[in-house]
């Protein structure tokens, strides 16, 4: 045995030379440095075995107990693993008193002496394991044989040896856990917080149909399969109703679309999200009985005591994203204070229980200082954070209270990022979920026995994706940690009421982390969800049931901002677009129809000018006004006119028209709003009114001035002739006759002749004859 053991912990040392760069087996790098580095085989090769923990029978060990250990060993190498044989080892003699020693056992991929020794007993000897094959052991190892005694967290280790050729026996590959013990000595629990979300991507569109009870369309009906078996988020509900103190952060949108769901619903066919709802582009919803039973569950549930609910804003705004990309669009303050009240009221309303809506929760905790002043902004005094944005200085030698005061009036829950990320990925395997839970069990023990006598407060933040295996784990970590008795359950509120650590950081970064600003709303984003505002204002002035389409597009606009778009951003894109198109369409709706050329036959005649309402709802507080581009040509009389239209029909209005000369002539349709405010509705119409035929009136007045033009320049003429005939020079032959005789045809004695007219020096004078002459010719034509 003693040999073998020699061969062993010569292998160790050469295998542990793939950890000397990260300096975690300091103590052997006197022997693989003798080595040259092109000797030493590669770490698959080496250890091809992938041993894998599934369960421990006893979550936390005790005196004179058993602990059977079960798992799968599978062959991943190319060799046949000949008599391979699973062991157990006795860790070190004494726990680990810090939680980077428990990071560093963490951080170990190959065998090593840290590990321990392997212990004669228990041995399971297998099959030989041929590549890529599976088999399952279980290790009863009673704890004595482990010799562990004083309270704390061991290493437990399980390795493989056997052989893939003729060489002896020796380590495949190893697999770690950690083993919490519970002896004589104890220490005050921790108050531990765990935020349990419930929260889903936003699926209730903006469209209603159109009956009297407004039947609600969903954009899809995965919801349905979560409500209820296997479901995510059934399993939440049901896995939280077994564990006391927790603090349930729910979406209020998530719980308007299950409302929405106990009764008819309707679900949009894929590609007619910016349609407005009907028969044709919708099929009946199947969750309505799933809806009917979660919810009612989750309010039996939430009205337990010792259990707090928090209220997100309705719909989960993204914080972070609006702090940096959208905080100084307009109205995105007051958008985000409605989320707020809008969220509790629905929460309310819907749980029929109290809920705090004080409490903001940034993307994954991750918070800056712009972040916390928009979540300042608009109500969060008590912040959720990711305490890798409030990391603690290394030199603090225990993990102080989560509550910390970060100034102006708001404080910070900080979550512990070691126990927060064992929960952040899916867990779907029973070997991920064991290793989640005694690893959440070794950090929390070693937190309480920092300073036995000084209980702390703790927070577990979860991903607000928690999956049902994810929750699963958490629940089981939970129950284990306050059976062991070194934690206590209890409510975010009891936490974040106790007081802060003055060693704690209490800074907050001016920068945010450049992976997670990746995956925000970008500023054009949140700028086009914010000017859909004024479209929607603009509808609600001429609809007579505004109401009808108030609430739907106002809750649709903050589902467009939702934090849960960052791990679906083509949904968003495609759900933001969605509501776009569906706002444009019912615009639209609401028209003027197309034309190019009209035929007018005639000076005096009227327009036809149409309106289509295809709105499912009357509409007013419109005019229509019609604007020629040349008056002169052609005048409207009656340029504007009052529109009011019942649902789907369309409306011919007339203008009377007066032309004064033929040809084509530009004029303008456009519907306004009316009011103080008035603003043009939707595109305006182009078209060309074409004037055929001037009628005898016109014709005559034409006639009668050509007339009048021949015979003033036969006057002329003959007047000139008699001035010649006197003898007379006639300096300007163009000017008319004197007046009569003996009168003096100039002006008063002694005044120049050419005083009272525009001299052809003053340009001026002569410029404003021109103007009146053209002035003359718009008048009379």
């Amino acid at each position: 045995m003693a040999a073998r053991r020699g061969r062993w912990t010569g292998r160790l040392v050469r295998g542990a030379a793939a950890l000397l760069a990260g300096g975690l087996v300091g103590a052997l790098c006197a022997a693989p440095a003798a080595a040259a580095p092109g000797l030493l085989p590669a770490a698959a090769a080496e250890y091809p075995a992938v041993v894998r923990i599934d369960a421990l029978s006893q979550q936390v060990a005790s005196e004179n107990s058993t602990v059977v250990v079960t798992g799968t060993l599978t062959n991943s190498g190319t060799s046949t693993f000949k008599a391979p044989t699973v062991k157990v080892r006795q860790p070190q003699a004494r726990p680990m008193k810090t939680r980077s020693e428990i990071a560093m056992a963490a951080s170990r991929t190959t065998p090593s002496t840290l590990d321990g020794i392997s212990l004669d007993g228990p041995v399971q000897g297998l099959q030989d394991l041929e590549p890529g094959k599976s088999e399952e052991f279980s290790l009863p190892v009673p704890v004595s044989a482990l010799k562990v005694g004083e309270t704390g967290t061991y290493e437990l280790a399980v390795d493989v040896w056997g052989s893939t050729g003729d060489e002896r026996a020796h380590p495949l590959g190893i697999a770690r856990t950690f083993l919490p013990y519970q002896g004589k000595e104890s220490a005050q629990p921790s108050q531990l917080a765990v935020v349990w979300p419930l929260t889903h991507a936003p699926v209730l569109a903006a469209q209603t149909m159109a009956d009297a009870d407004q039947t609600p369309v969903l954009r899809d009906d995965t919801l349905a399969a979560e409500l209820t078996g296997d479901g995510r988020l059934n399993r939440l509900v049901d896995l939280g109703s077994g564990l006391t103190g927790l603090t349930w952060a729910v979406d209020p949108d998530l719980l308007d679309t299950v409302y929405a769901m106990t009764k008819p619903y309707r679900v949009q066919k894929p590609g007619t999200s910016g349609e407005s709802a009907s028969e044709e582009n919708t099929v009946p919803g199947t969750g309505r009985d799933a809806a009917t039973a979660w919810l009612a569950k989750l309010r039996t549930v939430l009205a337990k005591p010792n259990t707090q609910v928090l209220s997100l804003p309705y719909a989960d705004p993204d914080l972070a994203s609006i702090a940096h990309n959208g905080a100084g669009l307009a109205g995105m303050d007051t958008a985000l204070r409605k989320a707020v009240t809008a969220g509790q009221i629905t929460a309310e309303a819907r749980l029929s229980v109290d809920a705090a809506s004080d409490v903001a929760w940034p993307y994954r905790g991750l918070l800056d200082q712009r972040t916390a002043a928009v979540a300042g902004a608009a109500g969060g005094r008590v912040l959720l954070v990711d305490g890798r944005s409030l990391p603690d200085s290394d030199k603090l030698y225990y993990t102080p209270n989560a509550v910390r005061s970060i100034g102006n009036g708001q404080t910070a829950v900080v979550g512990d990022s070691v126990l927060s990320s064992l929960f952040q990925s899916d867990l779907g395997s029973a070997g991920d979920r064991a290793s989640a839970v005694q690893h959440f069990l070794a950090e929390t023990l070693t937190i309480a026995l920092q300073e036995p006598e000084h209980p702390r407060g703790l927070l577990v933040l979860p991903s607000r994706s928690l999956t049902g295996d994810a929750a699963q784990a958490l629940h089981d970590a939970v129950l284990g940690a306050a059976g062991g008795g070194w934690v206590a359950p209890t409510v975010l509120q009891k936490v974040a009421e106790q007081k802060p650590d003055p060693a704690a950081n209490a800074s907050v970064p001016q920068s945010y982390p450049e992976e997670a600003a990746g995956s925000e709303l970008s500023a054009g984003e949140l700028t086009a969800t914010t000017q859909l505002q004024d479209g929607v204002d603009q509808l609600m002035m001429i609809l007579t049931e505004p109401e009808r389409v108030r609430g739907p597009f106002s809750a649709a606009m903050v589902r467009a901002m939702s934090t849960e778009w960052r791990e679906q951003p083509k949904t968003g894109t495609e759900f933001r677009n969605g509501v776009r198109s569906y706002l444009d369409n019912l615009k639209s709706a609401v028209r003027v129809p197309k034309k190019t050329v009209v035929t007018l036959p005639g000076d005096n005649a009227t327009l036809l000018v149409s309106v289509r309402n295809g709105l499912t709802q009357s509409v007013g507080n419109l005019e229509l006004k019609i604007t020629s581009a040349q008056p002169n040509r052609l005048r409207v009389d009656y340029p504007i006119q009052p529109v009011v239209m019942d649902a789907g029909t369309s409306r011919t209005f007339r203008f009377p028209a007066e032309a004064q000369v033929n040809g084509p002539v530009q004029v303008t349709a456009q519907l306004w709003t009316t009011g103080p405010d008035a603003r043009p509705y939707g595109e305006a119409v182009e078209f060309t009114v074409d004037v055929t035929s001037v009628a005898s009136g016109v014709t005559y007045v034409i006639a009668g001035g050509t007339v009048l033009m021949v015979l003033a320049g036969v006057r002329f003429s003959l007047q000139r002739k008699k001035r010649r005939a006197a003898g007379e020079v006639d300096e300007d032959p163009d000017r008319p006759a004197e007046g009569p005789a003996g009168g003096p045809a100039d002006g008063p004695a002694g005044t120049p002749r050419d005083a009272g007219r525009p001299s052809d020096a003053d340009p001026s004078s002569a410029a404003g004859a021109t103007d009146r002459v053209a002035g003359d010719e718009k008048v009379d034509h």
